[in-house]
């Protein structure tokens, strides 16, 4: 700690920290633009000026600028000094002589850090009357509109693009006063966090494409705290709602898990939400061919209840991408006996093995902060760029910590990062990757050899008894690998905090078990290590707390006539279960009910179908992939602006479902009630109402606002319905309110943040008000409660190692590969996701390709099972032969079948000119 004094005022400080970052910890306001808390200090901007005094007699002192100064024991500096003030705004004003002025029709305008750091500088007159510099702006893809005219050169953008999260596709170009922020030419930008530009960017130069075809000013959109549904990492975020549509997701700080950034799924995939084509009433049809009949609340819920009594067993259908107390209540209104997770087995048993092994390695799985600090990484298993990108992003600064430890045994701060960069340069911590494809981290990466599944597992064994002999040892491993895992098990010994990631991308618990086994050995070794295992969906690590069959059990039961009534939640079975097994099990049920609040396959097959809502207006509780419990809040009531619609959260259709099974009236519940009933359960979920407040939780006895103070139009947006305005919606189950009235403020600690706002700070820097320290923790600590944590002496090393692959003559080995854009069934429903996405892909080896006659783009027919499909091929030379990648989402079948036939679109044989290198037979 040092002390610093500040205008005639001492503080304690972090004396590694630079003034500015001190300064602003404190609540004392510096304005400043190319500084951000997740990439240090460049001294670009020269915004930031302060007055330092060398002593206390010291009159006169000097301009410095506060990013660049450490804020050492006995510092005397004056933020309020004239000469500081005068310097500051004319810093403001010639970084503003080409900027166009333009607040009315820009984008950032109320959401601008420009526009705060001018007004906190007094700067109020433009006196340059000279011709301004123009640029031509670029297409940069679906995600980030560009306009270039704007910039004030403070670096932010290239600096996060670049030198944070590894693109390589957008550069400075010019010198002077000419410098120009884009790419060599027009094109998508290539980075899957290019999304974060429109925040990290201080100005209107990067903003959300997708915001711009509905835009609404900052002050006038309904937010709610919510959670990213579109992958396992749990991803705080902030939508914003006008007129009953989600215009736009930003970052919500969170100092564990996601901090200042997110994903580009997770930040533009929320398009499915705004879709047309969604339930909104209640639907009833008697078969197949008979027309669809809309039926009010009352009446469908009077029909479900009918047909379920008349039922002689139900079972129910669960999902993974569904709330733990929409889930709750299916099992109550089914059974225990009856329900189904809504996840097929080979997952499922992922799943499992994950659980069981997050609780008895003995190391602790790391929050996204903690990656961080880690200094050897080993990936088994997963491509995390596509899985779970916000961890991968995370474990690209863990290696690149480095240059950190370098720059620290030389006395650099860690904040000053153009000197941390150019000492550092190459030197990264050691990071293995053992995947049958390329990888988004095989830049950073040490270089290791492709396998298929069953050898990456075998590698895997090999690496634990290589840190531990106790682990079994895999005898007949090759010379060449064993070379390869005595390299990986050496450089986790020599770490002080090595982490091992795993997951079940590949589904296979071989890879899970061999995981397990060197995070095992390495805590053995009484390491300060970490152990991580990536799930598939947002509820992923919360479904097998609950209990429940796979689901080919439940399609099993339906099949073979045991039960049939159906009533399925939030969950399109035709993207987990191959289409004929789906629709055989489904054409035995007498009645099929599905909620949920996209029209998919499945709800087309219903014969009562029930609009659920969204996340974006739904509550409910997820647990993410870390073992977080998190509450997700609902932003808007959709029946405000669209009195027609019948959305409700899919929890209280079940109650209301269940009290009509039951012939009792519908008795009243709310989120709080069916979290505790959850937590009361299963012993597992004991502490999810820990998560978040309560409904009755108030500051300064009022509720919290979910709208900026100056929010306006309300009086006028149902205008078309009627003149009369109605009563805003009321929340009993949330300490918010749908109005701007309510608590918005930063001076009373709390820990469900709607949005970010303080005086004087419009922009996404606001979040540096709610935390105990910039990019430290929320005032009132991170929201959440961890569920998960390993119990100490439970090592036991698994010893069922697979034999080697084995490639065959006239087959491949089916291998389904995470896909960011596209893979994940509801983002993959939005446009922007969609256009990004591209077209789908299969993965060949060189070899194989070659074997085939197919190049680079060629059509390529996969058959597997009962089906086929044409790809565009996509040639890996790395690839194992005998392998073919294809990605996910592009259909269950693929997924469900081992071995797959490939030949050329329109042929049906092809007879290869050379035999296969290992020896086998050449493929036909």
């Amino acid at each position: 700690m040092a002390t610093i004094h500040v205008d005639g005022d001492s503080y304690e400080v972090d004396g590694a920290d630079n003034l500015l970052h001190a300064c602003l910890s404190l609540g004392l306001d510096i304005p400043y633009f190319c500084w951000h808390p997740a990439m240090g200090s460049v001294g670009a901007c020269r915004q930031c000026a302060v007055k330092q005094y060398k002593d206390e007699d010291d009159d006169k002192g000097m301009l410095v600028m506060a990013c660049m100064a450490p804020s050492s024991d006995g510092t005397r500096i004056s933020i309020d000094d004239d000469e500081a003030r005068e310097f500051r705004a004319s810093v403001i004003e010639w970084l503003m002589i080409h900027h166009p002025h333009d607040c009315p029709v820009c984008e950032e305008g109320g959401h601008c850090h420009l526009q705060d750091m001018t007004v906190m500088t007094g700067h109020d007159r433009r006196r340059y009357r000279f011709r301004k510099r123009t640029h031509r702006n670029q297409h940069l893809g679906p995600f980030i509109a560009h306009e270039m005219n704007r910039c004030i050169t403070c670096y932010r953008c290239t600096r996060f693009y670049n030198d944070y999260a590894g693109g390589t596709d957008l550069g400075a170009f010019g010198a002077n006063s000419n410098i120009y922020f884009g790419r060599y030419e027009e094109g998508t930008l290539e980075s899957p966090f290019s999304g974060n530009l429109a925040e990290v960017c201080p100005t209107g130069v990067f903003t959300d494409r997708t915001h711009s075809e509905q835009y609404t000013r900052k002050w006038d959109m309904q937010f709610g705290p919510s959670i990213c549904h579109q992958c396992s990492v749990g991803c705080n975020i902030s939508p914003g709602e006008r007129y009953g549509d989600i215009r736009r997701i930003e970052n919500r700080y969170h100092g564990e898990v996601n901090r200042f950034f997110l994903c580009d799924r997770g930040r533009f995939g929320y398009g499915y939400v705004n879709r047309k084509d969604r339930p909104l009433q209640p639907e009833w049809r008697s078969g197949e061919a008979e027309p669809v009949v809309a039926l009010s609340v009352d009446a469908a819920l009077d029909r479900g209840a009918d047909a379920l009594r008349d039922a002689q067993r139900v079972i129910g259908i669960g999902s993974p991408r569904a709330s733990l107390e929409s889930n709750h209540q299916l099992r109550e209104l089914v059974g225990p006996d009856n329900f189904s997770t809504g996840i097929a087995a080979s997952e499922l048993a992922c799943l499992h093995r994950m659980a069981e092994l997050s609780a008895s390695t003995g190391l602790r799985t790391p929050t996204l902060r903690e990656v961080e600090e880690h200094d050897a990484v080993l990936v088994l298993g997963e491509d995390l760029i596509q899985s779970a990108a916000r961890i991968g992003l995370s474990v690209r600064q863990a290696i690149l910590g480095r240059r950190g430890e370098h720059a620290e045994s030389r006395g650099i701060p860690a904040w000053n990062a153009e000197a941390i960069k150019t000492l550092g340069q190459d030197s990264r911590y050691p990071l293995f990757s053992l995947y049958p494809t390329a990888t988004g981290l095989d830049s950073i990466s040490k270089p290791t050899p492709r396998r298929a599944p069953e050898d990456i597992a075998r590698l895997g064994y090999a690496i634990a008894h290589f840190i531990d002999a106790a682990a079994p040892d895999v005898a007949d491993l090759e010379h060449a690998d064993k070379e390869v895992a005595q390299q990986i098990a050496s450089a986790l010994m020599a770490a002080d905090r090595p982490l091992v990631v795993s997951g079940g991308s590949l589904c296979s618990t071989d890879i899970l078990d061999a995981a397990g086994n060197i995070a095992r050995a390495l805590a053995r070794r009484a390491c300060d290590g970490g152990f991580m295992l990536v799930r598939r969906e947002a509820n992923s690590t919360g479904m097998p707390m609950l209990g429940g069959h796979s689901l080919e059990w439940a399609l099993d039961e339906l099949h073979e006539r045991r039960a049939d009534a159906l009533v399925v939640l939030e969950n399109d079975l035709y993207q987990r279960l191959p289409k004929a097994q789906v629709d055989r099990a489904l054409s035995q049920a007498t009645t099929v009910i599905v909620m949920d609040h996209q029209r998919t396959e499945t709800l087309d097959r219903a014969h009562l179908s029930l609009p659920a809502a969204s996340f974006a207006e739904a509550d409910g509780t997820l647990v993410s992939m870390e073992g977080r419990a998190q509450r997700f809040f609902q932003v808007y009531d959709p029946a405000y602006i669209r009195p027609e619609t019948n959305i409700h959260e899919s929890w209280r259709w079940l109650h209301a479902l269940k009290c009509g099974l039951q012939r009792q009236m519908v008795s009243d519940i709310n989120l709080d009630s069916v979290t505790q009933a959850c937590a009361d359960h299963y012993p597992a979920l004991a502490r999810i109402v820990d998560a978040a407040p309560g409904a009755d939780y108030r500051v300064g006895g009022t509720k919290l606002a979910r709208e900026p103070h100056r929010y306006s139009g309300r009086t006028s947006m149902r205008a078309h319905l009627n003149v009369s305005e109605p009563r805003a919606p009321q929340d009993a189950d949330t300490p918010f309110s749908f109005s701007m009235e309510g608590y918005n403020g930063y001076d009373r600690p709390r820990n469900t943040v709607a949005f970010a706002w303080a005086p004087g700070w419009n922009s996404p820097q606001a979040w540096n008000k709610f935390t105990d320290e910039v990019g430290g923790h929320l005032t009132a600590g991170d929201s959440g409660i961890r569920l998960v944590e390993p119990a100490p002496g439970r090592y036991r090393y698994a010893d069922s190692i697979p034999p080697a692959f084995d490639a065959r003559t006239h087959e491949w080995q089916v291998v389904v590969l995470p896909r960011l854009f596209g893979g994940e069934e509801t983002s993959a429903r939005a446009e922007p996701i969609i256009e990004r996405a591209g077209e789908a892909c299969v993965i060949l080896c060189e070899h194989d390709a070659r074997q085939l006659g197919a190049t680079e783009g060629e059509h390529l027919t996969i058959a597997a099972g009962p089906i086929s499909q044409q790809f565009p091929l996509s040639i890996d030379p790395g690839m194992p032969s005998g392998l073919v990648g294809v990605p996910a989402g592009q259909g269950a079948e693929f997924e469900a079948e081992r071995w797959a036939v490939v030949s050329l679109a329109g042929s049906d044989t092809f007879v290869p000119d050379q035999a296969r290198p290992d020896g086998g037979e050449a493929r036909p």
